[in-house]
């Protein structure tokens, strides 16, 4: 999947929020979590259509995870 990069870096964000008692940003970034996960398993994206888009599970600005 080309956009599963997002997973990691959510649920890396959601790790540093818990860790550093940021409680409201691990909840958001938890159900952004359930948004992510269901649009990378079905395709469901605004930007599916462009060819610009970052491609082959790195992020748009082509910097690695």
């Amino acid at each position: 999947m080309r956009h599963d990069w997002i997973i990691e870096v959510l649920t890396d964000l959601r790790a540093y929020a818990q860790k550093n008692d940021l409680p409201r940003i691990a909840e958001g970034v938890e159900a952004l979590l359930d948004v992510a996960a269901t649009e990378v398993a079905t395709g469901d994206t605004e930007d599916e259509g462009d060819d610009s888009a970052g491609q082959g599970g790195t992020p748009p600005r082509g910097l690695p995870h």
